[in-house]
């Protein structure tokens, strides 16, 4: 069965940014969207494992801060090289002001 685990308050991200979030051994990254969306994908690049949190995020897009590799946070697609290999998404969901994630 799927657990929904609490990641963050939804306020602690700020609009068209990124905050990591690790649970158990792995890492997440939690994305708010310009439009108050929010979205999850595994916390760390496809390419070199360097953590996404401290990437740039330009509209639905995270850049990678190592080789600017890029993804859509919305779908995991690779956009950009280096990165060829698409991030794995998870299900949000908002519950009294708290971001869940389904990681299960």
């Amino acid at each position: 069965m799927s657990d929904w685990v609490e990641a963050c308050d939804a306020e602690d991200i700020d609009e068209e940014d990124v905050m990591r979030f690790d649970h158990g051994r792995r890492t997440f990254a939690i994305y708010r969207s310009p439009d108050d969306e929010y979205f999850a994908t595994d916390g760390l690049c496809t390419h070199e494992k360097v953590h996404l949190a401290d990437g740039l995020v330009m509209d639905d897009i995270i850049e990678c801060p190592k080789h600017n590799g890029r993804f859509s946070y919305k779908t995991g697609a690779a956009r950009g090289a280096p990165v060829c290999v698409n991030l794995r998404t998870y299900p949000v969901k908002l519950d009294a002001g708290k971001v869940l994630v389904q990681i299960g």
